[in-house]
């Protein structure tokens, strides 16, 4: 069976394929001011989340980083969660970033105060049903005052519906109607066929209300002419049913095989190299998850394709009707080939995972993709946060260590989180012959003592590591104070918190982390002294004869988790799986998946992020 398998590798590969600190002037944190009439044509409001960074909301919304500093001056010198942004609107036609993102066809609004999906489709004379497909991500959770939605202009609207072609709208008269006794916006409209913007432009005062005798007027039409009214194709809705779709049911949209595409530079530069065999390694940790899936009667069609360096052949690739009738995308390593596979996917709306790289803009205005990796500015912010969950009521002691690994994003977004929540932390610059005793006066007897290296390479753990094992287990000599013609040893309780670098430096430190109680931050984990990953250990040696390069992560189990999370997601929730994320429970090996919209219209990211901690009876656990 293996020399079977790896002979279908062979022959797949041979082939093209196989089958985000600025407040606005609003300086209390988490609170948003959105005043009705400051936010006009020139510009809007954004409330910034946890991980954003000034670049990605100005790539989010089409403008450039200096239009946003422009209005929001104090965002030099960083951003703030919970805080408001003044956002320029795209002069529709006009470029004006250097991050171009697909926002010419729209305008974006920032819902207020009271503000419903019908009040805003009034307000832009867009129908609802636009603007809630114009907004894959909205739903009465959120669409909240200070979040923004994009609004399809007019010229979009016009061309995705076109109206039948016919005589133009002839009214022969205006008939008079008295209203009766329980009749409602709703079966006026029914019942006279028109739609209710039309109603209330030709009778303004049912803005306040349908009652009971008010005399109001009807148009009446000849039965050849078509109603047209100033929003195209707006349905004959009331506001309570436009409001309501924003918690229309989402029925699962089931395939009987699960059609999957996975495109990666196997062999770009013509020879086999390091890099290379990751990928492969990836798509062996991939067959294993298909495997293991059919064995439970999942039906899984994968087809390999090796997409070369550049973008000449991938584009070959996805110009195939196999591409299109895929229902998952898996792939690309360079930007170049995501967004030619980013576009692809929208324009046949197959859902696309990026597995690899954590610095992609499409995923900011593209609703299908799925980033594995977790960018940066997210990863820190969550560690920053878990960071301060555990160590609150601890001394915690920053050693600067200054060489080229040094952490200064992380450390920021620490700092921030430790100083609006009123956690107070101590420093100390690293000296070689001197950081036994210049710790000494900082470390707290009763406390647990919380040492950060502001670095997180090899060396700078090993110039700690030693002294603090000594002042953990030996501690100090002192006089005692019951008995001063004695002597007592004072050992002090220490931890180290660290980085997901950490994990590669095992082989150095193991003793020492457990020793020293530490707790590492990181995206990938996988205990090798669990029973599930000895037996992933076994399952791929017995197929592949070989053993997981030694990399971290290690992408052989990579890709068995990326392929058991999407596979059973689409088994059990269809090819619209997004819209039960909350309910898909996987208990990865090594990558956690915690997905995320990035904002009401574009795609998913990654956020989750474990606390691996090495505990002193030298077991240890992921949380």
């Amino acid at each position: 069976m293996k020399r079977l398998w790896m002979c279908v590798v062979a022959l797949l590969l041979a082939g093209a394929g196989a089958n985000a600190y600025s407040q606005s002037e609003n300086n209390q944190r988490n609170t948003v001011r959105i005043v009705g009439g400051e936010q006009d044509k020139d510009f809007f409001f954004h409330t910034i989340e946890r991980g954003q960074t000034v670049y990605a909301i100005a790539t989010m919304y089409g403008v450039s980083t200096e239009d946003i500093y422009r209005l929001n001056p104090e965002s030099r010198k960083g951003i703030r969660a919970g805080a408001t942004l003044r956002i320029p609107q795209q002069k529709k036609g006009v470029k004006t970033t250097d991050n171009p993102s697909p926002t010419e066809n729209y305008t974006f609004h920032t819902i207020e105060k009271k503000e419903t999906l019908y009040a805003v489709s009034m307000r832009y004379k867009v129908p609802a049903v636009d603007i809630v497909k114009a907004n894959p991500g909205l739903s009465t959770k959120t669409f909240t005052i200070g979040r923004t939605i994009r609004i399809p202009i007019a010229s979009q609207v016009e061309e995705t519906v076109k109206p039948t072609e016919s005589k133009p709208e002839t009214t022969v008269e205006e008939e008079t109607y008295t209203i009766a006794r329980r009749e409602t916006m709703y079966s006026l409209c029914r019942k006279f066929n028109i739609s209710s913007y039309e109603l209330i432009k030709r009778n303004p005062k049912l803005k306040k209300g349908v009652k009971a005798g008010m005399v109001i007027y009807i148009p009446v039409r000849k039965t050849e002419d078509v109603v047209v009214d100033d929003m195209k194709h707006e349905t004959t809705l009331s506001e309570s049913e436009v409001n309501a779709l924003l918690d229309k049911p989402q029925n699962i949209e089931r395939v009987r095989q699960i059609k999957v595409a996975l495109l990666l530079p196997f062999m770009a530069n013509g020879t086999t190299s390091a890099t290379t065999s990751r990928f492969v390694e990836y798509y062996e940790g991939m067959l294993l998850a298909v495997d293991s899936l059919r064995k439970i009667g999942t039906s899984i069609d994968l087809s390999v394709y090796d997409s070369g360096k550049g973008t000449q052949k991938l584009k070959q690739i996805l110009n195939t009707d196999a591409l299109k009738e895929a229902n998952l995308i898996i792939g690309a390593v360079e930007n170049d080939q995501i967004g030619e596979i980013a576009r692809f996917a929208e324009k046949n709306n197959i859902k696309y995972v990026i597995p690899f790289t954590s610095k992609n803009d499409d995923v900011l205005s593209n609703s299908l993709i799925f980033q594995v990796n977790t960018p940066h500015s997210y990863l820190y912010s969550k560690a920053a946060q878990a960071g301060c969950d555990l160590f609150a009521n601890d001394n915690i002691i920053l050693v600067n260590i200054n060489d080229r690994d040094v952490k200064t994003d992380f450390l920021q977004a620490f700092k921030t989180e430790m100083q609006e929540r009123g956690i107070q932390h101590k420093e100390i610059t690293y000296n070689a012959e001197t950081f036994a005793t210049d710790i000494l006066p900082l470390l707290d007897r009763e406390k647990r003592n919380v040492v950060l290296p502001t670095s997180s390479s090899l060396d700078a753990l090993k110039q700690i590591k030693t002294p603090l094992r000594m002042l953990a287990e030996t501690g100090i000599e002192e006089p005692d104070p019951d008995n001063p013609e004695e002597t007592r040893q004072v050992v002090f309780p220490i931890s180290m918190f660290g980085y997901p670098e950490w994990q590669t430096y095992v082989r150095d430190a193991l003793e020492d982390f457990y020793v020293l109680d530490t707790y590492i931050y990181s995206n990938f984990y996988a205990d090798n002294l669990s029973e599930r990953i000895h037996h992933f250990y076994n399952l791929y040696k017995t197929w592949y004869s070989k053993t997981l390069i030694n990399t971290f992560p290690k992408y052989g189990i990579l890709g068995f988790d990326t392929g058991m999370f999407f596979f059973q997601a689409i088994e059990k929730y269809g090819t619209n799986f997004e819209k039960n994320l909350d309910k898909i429970a996987y208990e990865s090996l090594q990558t956690g998946f915690d997905f995320h919209r990035v904002n009401n219209w574009g795609g998913f990211i990654n956020t989750n992020i474990f606390i691996v901690h090495y505990k002193k009876d030298f077991t240890v656990t992921r949380q």
